[in-house]
């Protein structure tokens, strides 16, 4: 749904905003590639989300950082680990 109208997105709006994130991502926005990794966490592709949390960390998202925390405090995608969950 619209944030704004709350009328349902069409599957091409949906298209659109999938284009505009992955060009995003192209040019290594970091904000981009962690809301990638998001939507890979939500359907379920923990280490597709893993790799995306991992490249936005590295670029210095502090969400993705956090986020990156919670996959190894959980062991979803990564082998469970309380050390890194804290780092």
């Amino acid at each position: 749904r619209c944030p704004f109208c709350r009328q349902p997105r069409s599957l091409n709006d949906q298209e659109k905003i999938e284009k505009m994130l992955m060009k995003r991502i192209e040019v290594n926005d970091p904000v981009a590639m962690c809301k990638m990794g998001k939507q890979r966490y939500r359907e379920g592709d923990y280490s597709t989300a893993f790799e995306w949390y991992t490249k936005a960390a590295g670029l210095g998202d502090t969400g993705a950082h956090y986020l990156l925390s919670c996959l190894f405090l959980k062991g979803e995608g990564v082998e469970k680990d309380k050390k890194k969950s804290i780092y």
